[in-house]
């Protein structure tokens, strides 16, 4: 049985996956595992336990999951995707006026269908997205301005006001994405301390370390393909895996998802999806922070579906300015770290600078003329 070869972005250079040539089938129950975390509430340690004791098995053997009550509201998650068909459903020059190319040092803001491409194997991505990072004046748990937050931390805030300025003619745009996005950094802080008991730590042992976090908002609009991107065999967005701790995926019922596994056969999350639970999967710092006990987990978007599609991912991650290496649960003598220490924000800062890079030399050879071509060859 031939395979290909799909070659992924890292923020350590190139790496790549082998891929099956079967078409990409739904997947079982088993393949992807449902977590209540009901216990995860509970003011018993061992409650809390259970469902560490579910992320750990989710996590070394599928790398994603689903998790039900998970505490943000529907009403919330529904305001918050309607926000965002009204930002996307507005004349192009509107989109373009908060554009992340033209305005942005931190990918905040609006990118554009096919001005990007995640992945070297596949197309550009033919999606739209909006994107915003952490602030202390927006953090619901400790709100504060910039001036009270540690010195070291202030150079890795990387908000930036234009997003909110260039949208406030859309009513309640920015108080409804706002709304989401504290729900989801709510959840990821009691999320890592479970994380930190599936791995034998205490269960603060990262509490003093996501106080001001990575913590990416972005809200994707998937439109449907035209005859030519179906021709071509656009992706909407093409396979990587995430770049920090883990990232909680909202996404609405048309469905798109799929997750490569480690035999290389594709995915397909449940069409429609599971209603009321919300997507996580493991990223490559929390692969590297466990030496590789839990596993990234390569995905992509494609939808194929007759109407456009939501999603409202939400990527978080430790406090950029903390240089962490493998934590000491995951090493022994027969099994030693396999990665040196590094800050948060200087990988995220390495894939981000490579990606863009990568993608402005695909852009400039394109516009190339074909003589010009020929002698660079």
């Amino acid at each position: 049985m031939s395979v290909t070869k799909l070659e992924l972005r890292t923020a350590l250079g190139p790496v790549y996956r082998d891929v099956l040539p079967n078409p990409p089938r739904a997947c079982t129950p088993e393949e992807i595992p449902v977590i209540d975390l009901t216990p995860m509430f509970s003011d018993e340690l061992y409650e809390r336990q259970k469902v560490a004791s579910s992320i750990r098995s989710a996590a070394v053997n599928k790398g994603f999951f689903y998790v039900k009550n998970h505490g943000i509201p529907t009403d919330t998650i529904a305001q918050c995707k309607q926000q965002v068909l009204n930002f996307m459903r507005q004349p192009q020059e509107k989109k373009d006026s908060v554009s992340s190319q033209k305005y942005s040092k931190y990918f905040n803001g609006y990118l554009g269908k096919r001005t990007s491409q995640i992945s070297p194997s596949e197309t550009a991505d033919v999606r739209e997205s909006f994107s915003f990072r952490y602030s202390p004046d927006i953090d619901p748990d400790h709100p504060m301005d910039l001036s009270e937050i540690p010195e070291e931390v202030r150079p890795w805030i990387r908000a930036e006001e234009f997003v909110w300025e260039g949208t406030k003619h859309l009513p309640g745009f920015k108080e409804d994405l706002l709304a989401y996005w504290g729900g989801c950094l709510t959840l990821a802080r009691r999320l890592v301390r479970m994380f930190a008991l599936s791995l034998d730590l205490e269960e603060n042992y990262w509490d003093d370390k996501v106080t001001f976090p990575g913590a990416d908002g972005v809200c994707n609009y998937y439109p449907t393909r035209n005859e030519e991107e179906v021709d071509q065999k656009f992706v909407h967005l093409g396979s990587h895996t995430d770049l920090q701790l883990f990232t909680l995926l909202w996404q609405d019922s048309v469905g798109g998802l799929q997750v490569l596994t480690r035999e290389g056969q594709w995915l397909k999350f449940k069409a429609p999806p599971i209603e009321d639970t919300i997507v996580v999967n493991i990223g490559d710092f929390m692969m590297r922070l466990c030496n590789d006990i839990y596993k990234s987990t390569v995905h992509r978007v494609t939808n194929d579906s007759a109407i456009e599609r939501v999603s409202l991912p939400f990527f978080f991650g430790l406090n950029f300015n903390c240089v962490e290496g493998v934590v000491p649960s995951c090493t022994s003598e027969n099994n030693p770290a396999r990665y040196e220490p590094i800050s948060c924000g200087d990988w995220c800062q390495m894939r981000f600078k490579l990606e863009r890079n990568d993608f402005e030399k695909q852009e400039a050879k394109k516009s190339m003329a074909p003589s010009a071509m020929v002698v660079e060859a």
